[in-house]
């Protein structure tokens, strides 16, 4: 008799675009799928005591945002057994993915947190290693201000009092341009937040440039779509930050500052692995590097719009196995921003189930095998699939539906 985890297992493997077998809804099954393995590899989530998640939800540093494709840990494995100087590195580095998105200079950061307070210190202190020193702590002789909207500040900027900057929020483009003054270090914007804003990306950086201040867009989950990789610079943004560990699936822990050649070179000079700058701590190492390299250049050359495709048609598949559901309302969508991928949105109506999209969120993941979720809210979830191995789609659409029919009134 087949256990419940292989019964689930049996059920999990989609294709990525389709190969469905005629007839019966479900994918085409690998044969030998209940052999055992010949090799064992040693368990270590098991010997910690850690349980593997299955990713419906998204790209979330929580749950390890990405998996890095093969000629990403190639890269990585490969770079592990030589010593190279970590400075000349994170030169070539940076000029090679600079090349490749077609922008002045590019650097390979821990994270894009770690890209807006280096780019921050850069904008402040420029090559000026008695400035470099005294950030947070004394800003005499620097400009000290950052303006921002109200609807951008959001938790992340504190990467950027980090640096022991003011923000000014301000709430309209009178109030902005007002508040520019002799003491105004850099605009700062949030991608995600852009439509929420009265100032939005193309008037924001006229403005900057009209007045003469460095404009900085944190599009760290603005991808995709793809060319965001290269569309705010282009734009005219002097500074863009992006996680590196999302749909690039280059290293979680790394991000890309693109921009202004003297800009990204002032926020390096701020970086690791000097001693006494405020980058210190965010160390980025060699194997990281290269990897995130690598995971651009996979990025650029890959069929993303056949990629894309077969996430609109796995959220497809998945509508429709929930269809049977009374009382459960879906709908296939593409968010505006962030995270623009195919998305299925559960709505509960009213009185139709004893539990909320919280409490079924909660049971997926303390069930067996656990999967995540998008978004819980009182009336429903999201589920999203382009962070989820194809071969597990089929295990998603069982867990979901079988919580679901639990939480049935």
């Amino acid at each position: 008799m087949l256990s419940r985890r292989k019964l689930l297992k049996r059920f999990s493997g989609l294709p990525l675009v389709g190969g469905f077998v005629a007839g019966s809804g479900l994918p085409n099954q690998a044969a030998a799928e209940d052999e055992e393995e010949t090799k064992v590899a040693r368990d270590y989530f098991g010997e910690l005591g850690v349980r593997p998640i299955i990713n419906a939800a998204g790209a979330y540093t929580t749950m390890t945002a990405s998996l890095m494709p093969e000629e990403v840990l190639d890269a990585h494995r490969q770079t592990a057994g030589e010593y190279v100087s970590l400075n000349g590195l994170h030169d070539a580095v940076g000029k090679k993915i600079a090349e490749l998105v077609g922008c002045e200079a590019a650097m390979v950061t821990a994270g894009a947190a770690s890209a807006m307070t280096l780019a921050t210190a850069g904008v402040l202190t420029g090559l000026d290693e008695d400035k470099a020193k005294r950030i947070p702590v004394d800003l005499r002789g620097m400009r000290n201000e950052v303006i921002v909207q109200k609807s951008h500040v959001v938790g992340y900027t504190h990467a950027i009092i980090n640096c022991g900057v003011k923000l000014v929020v301000v709430e309209s483009e009178r109030e902005l341009i007002k508040a520019i003054n002799r003491k105004t270090a850099m605009l700062y914007s949030t991608d995600a937040h852009n439509l929420d804003g009265a100032v939005q990306h193309e008037r924001f950086v006229e403005i900057g440039k009209e007045y003469g201040i460095p404009t900085f867009n944190d599009a760290a989950a603005g991808i995709p779509p793809r060319e965001n990789l290269w569309k705010f610079t282009k734009m005219g943004y002097d500074l863009v930050a992006i996680s590196g560990g999302k749909a690039i699936r280059g290293p979680q822990s790394a991000g890309l500052l693109l921009g202004k050649k003297d800009l990204v070179a002032a926020a390096r000079f701020n970086g690791p692995p000097t001693s006494d700058r405020i980058g210190r701590g965010m160390k980025v190492n060699k194997e990281e590097m290269v990897a995130m390299w690598i995971a651009v250049e996979r990025f650029l050359e890959i069929d993303y719009e056949k990629e894309y495709e077969s996430w609109k048609m796995q959220i497809d598949w998945l509508k429709d196995q929930f269809a049977s559901i009374d009382g459960l309302n879906t709908e296939s969508v593409i968010p505006q921003s962030p995270n623009t991928v195919p998305t299925l949105v559960l709505t509960f109506e009213k009185g139709a189930f004893s539990k909320s999209g919280f409490e079924v969120n909660k049971a997926l993941l303390d069930g067996d095998p656990a999967v995540a979720v998008a978004r819980p809210r009182e009336d429903g979830f999201n589920v999203t699939t382009w962070m989820l191995q194809p071969e597990r789609l089929g295990t998603v659409a069982l867990r979901v539906k079988e919580e679901l029919l639990k939480a049935k009134v």
